[in-house]
């Protein structure tokens, strides 16, 4: 499930409300139901779910639901793509889930090959039974959304490859320089007095360093060597400099393209930060499937760093960025400030 940002776009109809979809979600969406949830004529909510499965849809569109009425939903528009056979038990199912919570359903449509169908309008009028054509590229809906610099990606593995690793002789010379950042630690922990090793100040204040360094780099639009990234992630691994960054980061476009740069060039071993580090700032941002995208990548290479689990919980509960405002601060719950060293926390 992926909540999304949900920009201010004006739907007055079926066909605008398919056109805002994916930029509510960041993506065109394929193989999914999609629940679109409003507060008045105000659009508050977007989430989507992969089609469930036809022979046991409950679960899924029942946990669905209650993220939804979570929301303060007054209303909701259910949207499936994808053929009948697959789309309709799942949209049947999301219908009956909301209903059980108490949310109005408007409409219910299906999508697929530039025609929508409305499960719910039976007059051949305005819902004809080969279904209704659409386009986006000429709808008011995509160029109010185009001119806000909302996005919508060609499918979700278009957003998938934004976090992707990078490969080839870049990855090779990465990886010479994550060698160099060990070698630099060692130099870095034997000059370090017996005092500075065990409260950990001589890589914290590395650590300060390297996070003030490349917070500097980003807001001139300079992109951080190959040395200093891996020097970076490496020293995120340790939990005290974790937090350092963790409490500068926010959800500026700043954050975003810095955290990104750093997941998609840090070696698998050190990926386990910059990756949560990304997904927050995707989150503050309202960008829940960029957010989703950098908790999948990172919890497939670390799947017990609680960080990670932690905001992966809070999107699949489905919580407003703007419930925890002000949040980190140093009195962030123990649980994820547990262990001071260097760990998969």
């Amino acid at each position: 499930m992926t909540p999304a940002d949900t920009p201010l776009l004006s739907v007055r109809s079926p066909a605008d409300l398919v056109a805002a979809v994916p930029y509510l979600l960041g993506f065109h969406p394929a193989d999914s139901v999609v629940v679109v949830a409003m507060r008045g004529r105000r659009v508050t909510f977007a989430a989507r779910l992969d089609l469930p499965d036809p022979a046991d849809p409950v679960a899924p569109t029942r946990h669905l639901a209650a993220v939804v009425a979570r929301q303060a939903a007054e209303t909701a528009t259910v949207v499936g793509y994808g053929p009948a056979a697959r789309v309709t038990p799942g949209v049947d199912a999301v219908r009956a889930a909301l209903a059980d919570q108490g949310i109005p359903v408007l409409d219910a449509l299906r999508v697929t090959d530039g025609r929508y169908w409305s499960y719910l309008c039976a007059e051949p009028d305005c819902c004809p039974a080969d279904g209704t054509p659409y386009d986006v590229s000429a709808s008011e809906v995509t160029a109010a959304a185009v001119f806000a610099g909302q996005v919508a990606l060609p499918d979700r593995a278009a957003l998938v490859a934004q976090v992707a690793p990078v490969e080839g002789p870049e990855r090779a010379a990465l990886t010479r320089a994550a060698a160099r950042a060990e070698r630099r630690l060692t130099r870095l922990v034997g000059r370090a007095s017996d005092a500075d090793l065990t409260s950990g100040r001589a890589v914290r204040a590395a650590g300060s360093a390297a996070v003030r360094l490349a917070l500097r780099r980003q807001r001139r639009g300079d992109r951080l060597s190959d040395d200093e990234v891996a020097w970076l992630a490496l020293l995120l691994t340790y939990l005290q400099v974790r937090d350092l960054a963790w409490e500068r980061t926010d959800g500026r476009d700043g954050d975003i393209a810095l955290w990104c740069d750093v997941l998609r060039r840090a070696e698998p071993e050190f990926a386990a930060a910059p990756g949560s580090l990304l997904a927050f700032a995707a989150w503050r941002a309202g960008q829940g499937a960029l957010a989703a995208v950098a908790l999948e990548r990172t919890l497939a290479l670390h799947p017990d760093y609680s960080l990670a689990c932690f905001l992966d919980d809070l999107l699949r509960q489905g919580v407003p960025p703007e419930r925890l405002d002000g949040w980190p601060s140093p009195r962030t719950p123990g649980v994820l400030r547990r262990r001071r060293g260097r760990g998969s926390r």
